[in-house]
């Protein structure tokens, strides 16, 4: 079992120097509001997947005064001979830099995967009643973990994306077209996005029926959820959207086709999901996508990943609550960290399920 045994924050938001052991299989973060909970659990995160689950800059990471931060988690891994440290160490002078056993990566994208994680927070919400573009970035992050090559490809469609959309702009800025740079691009494009399309579609097709039965057990009724791929390669080969489109893409200054544009469309009984569904809906099918992601991991890897639960208690009626735990920490064999403003609820709500948590 993947298994966080250590964890040391230096400088970590509101952390100045915290040091915590993990001895069990679930763990309660409780405290007041405020009081860092949730930064404990992006701390993890981080370890991970080198960046914060809610910052989008890493200066929004470091203790408040501060010129950087360090993490160092210790693991349990499967398949290893012996614990395997991380370390990651941010500067605001310097590069960031991430360690394994003491060796530093040449590439972060290599350490994707390594110890997976799935975060579930309040605002994740987002990937049910928000854009599209929060939906690809789910399903990035899940494909990210499990195929080291859909990465890279992912990461090379981004770089040649912004090339083209700045060469765009630059037709508009100077008047002029170099056309034959632009084909370069394109033929640039076409490769990755071919392999993304693939990719997530399949993704879509293990993801679907998972997240039906997750809908289900938490939700405790039969109502027929379906969630569908959409996007342009459906229909299109890709060297066709980017020929037909070319004049409308200089108009607009951006790539108005391709796998950047892809989204997942759900509805509820036939009708579109985000026109009808409750906020209990909602909630409800949030944490069977989740729970889909988590299984999707686990079957890739062959062990569970790491669960991280943030507030959950303040989103569910008591009857989806008890449902979701039973699953996650009840079913489930994974390592389990729980946030929540009441120990006594959490303590009392797990050890219905004969579930003894360590709390911090």
């Amino acid at each position: 079992m993947l298994h966080l045994d250590e964890l040391h924050l230096t400088q970590f938001k509101n952390y100045p120097s915290a040091s915590y052991k993990f001895n069990g299989r679930v763990t309660g973060i409780c405290g007041m509001n405020g009081k860092g909970k949730t930064n404990l659990l992006d701390a993890i995160y981080y370890l991970s997947f080198t960046k914060s689950y809610f910052s989008k800059s890493d200066l929004f990471n470091n203790q408040f005064g501060s010129d950087g931060f360090r993490l160092e988690g210790n693991y349990t891994l499967p398949g290893a001979s012996t614990n395997q440290k991380v370390i990651c160490i941010y500067r605001t002078t310097a590069k960031k830099e991430l360690f394994l056993n003491d060796v530093p990566y040449e590439k972060f994208s290599s350490h994707i995967g390594k110890f997976p994680c799935v975060m579930i927070a309040p605002d994740d919400v987002e990937i049910i009643a928000g854009g599209s573009e929060e939906r690809r970035k789910f399903i990035d992050t899940v494909l990210s973990q499990t195929d080291a090559y859909y990465l890279q490809e992912l990461i090379i469609y981004n770089k040649v994306l912004q090339q083209r959309n700045s060469l765009l702009k630059q037709f508009a800025e100077h008047a002029s077209k170099d056309m034959q740079l632009l084909e370069v691009f394109n033929s640039q494009l076409i490769e990755p996005g071919k392999v993304i399309y693939e990719k997530r579609r399949q993704f879509t097709e293990r993801l679907v029926p998972l997240a039906r039965k997750f809908y289900m057990q938490i939700a405790n009724n039969d109502e027929v959820i379906d969630l569908k791929y959409e996007s342009q390669l459906n229909t299109s080969d890709f060297k066709t959207l980017l020929e037909t489109n070319v004049q409308k893409d200089i108009a607009l200054q951006r790539t108005t086709s391709g796998v950047h544009r892809d989204d997942i469309t759900t509805s509820l009984t036939g009708k579109p999901f985000k026109n009808i569904a409750s906020q209990g809906q909602r909630k409800s099918l949030l944490f069977a996508i989740k729970l889909a992601e988590y299984e999707i991991l686990k079957e890739s890897k062959g062990f569970s990943p790491i669960l991280l639960l943030d507030d959950v208690f303040e989103k569910l009626d008591d009857l989806r609550m008890n449902n979701l735990l039973h699953w996650v920490c009840g079913q489930n064999e994974g390592q389990v960290f729980i946030t929540d403003t009441h120990e006594d609820r959490l303590t009392n709500t797990l050890h219905a399920l004969d579930i003894t948590p360590q709390i911090i």
